[in-house]
């Protein structure tokens, strides 16, 4: 496993989680990395991946300052270089909690000297988690506070389950895309670098239909993604709706055989192959003005016929 191997170990106890709920829809969020780590229908049915550490330690973590990987660990930056773990090290740190109700919850994680050595800004990410009705809507907020040009990138990395637990069988469930997408995705190397080389799109009629063979090469990568949502699911049922509307980027990836699926939106990916450029040039790296904030929002919403009917 190149792209999503393991990630860095939660000390807090699931005693920590802060729950938020709709009365239809329950999340709970770990201040360790203030990662979604459970989604549930009427706190019963469980729709996110739990964790498993034998399979994959993540559940959903927010990905900061990079998604993805840097070729040989490290990014530079003028004349200096950094290095940097796949993903960074916002999944590794703890946010603290700015403020939780019934329905919404806030996080917050600022640079420190830990940060500073390995990405020299100064800057908050602030993460909030809200529910309503069958709908989470998660709001990351990136800002610059420091006094010179911050480069970065941001990701969402949720991972669902497959099969949803609604009694269809793993091989019927399939991602639906809300508009045609027939541009070539893209893939990784053996390091987890970007490869030039595009591959005919493996979507047809707008339909992902989901196998394990889709994944025997890692994640696949929609840098020209068109649509602004999908639809997670099987034709019989409840779905998953996963709206990413700021987007540019969207990656799915499983390890074969795992039951989980994540529909991936980003601000960023992993270096192209060969590339030694200055960070603020890399592909998919913004770069934001002292001051000045980018906003990544994501909504994921359970279709259930048996909600409108407010039983």
């Amino acid at each position: 496993m190149r792209f999503d191997a393991g990630m860095p170990g939660n000390s807090n106890s699931p005693r920590n989680w802060v729950r938020i709920s709709s009365g239809l829809i329950s999340a709970e969020i770990d201040p360790h990395g203030a990662q979604l780590s459970s989604l549930k229908y009427r706190d019963e049915l469980d729709l996110l991946w739990d964790g498993d550490p034998a399979v994959w330690s993540g559940r959903a973590p927010l990905l900061f300052p990079i998604v993805g990987s840097l070729a040989g660990g490290r990014y530079r930056l003028g004349h200096e270089s950094f290095a940097l773990s796949r993903h960074g090290f916002a999944r590794g740190k703890d946010f603290s909690v700015e403020s939780s109700a019934a329905d919404t919850a806030v996080f917050k994680l600022v640079a420190d000297p830990s940060t500073l050595a390995a990405y020299p800004f100064h800057f908050e990410l602030e993460a909030k988690f809200e529910v309503a009705a069958r709908t989470l809507s998660v709001n990351t907020t990136v800002r610059n506070v420091g006094v010179a040009d911050m480069p970065a990138s941001f990701g969402y990395h949720p991972a669902f389950r497959w099969p949803l637990p609604f009694g269809a069988p793993r091989a019927a469930h399939f991602v639906e895309f809300d508009a045609d997408e027939p541009a070539p995705v893209r893939r990784l190397d053996g390091a987890g670098l970007l490869s030039p080389t595009p591959h005919a799109t493996p979507i047809k009629d707008r339909r992902l239909l989901l196998t394990d063979a889709l994944f025997q090469d890692d994640v696949i990568i929609l840098d020209q993604v068109a649509s602004r949502g999908v639809c997670y699911g099987t034709g019989h049922g409840p779905q998953l709706r996963i709206e990413f509307p700021d987007s540019p980027y969207l990656g799915l990836w499983t390890k074969p055989g795992a039951p989980f699926i994540c529909i991936e939106p980003w601000h960023g990916m992993s270096d192209p192959e060969g590339f030694g450029d200055d960070f603020t040039r890399k592909p998919g790296v913004f770069v934001l003005a002292p001051g000045a904030q980018l906003t990544a929002s994501m909504r994921i919403t359970l279709s259930d016929s048996r909600d409108t009917q407010g039983s």
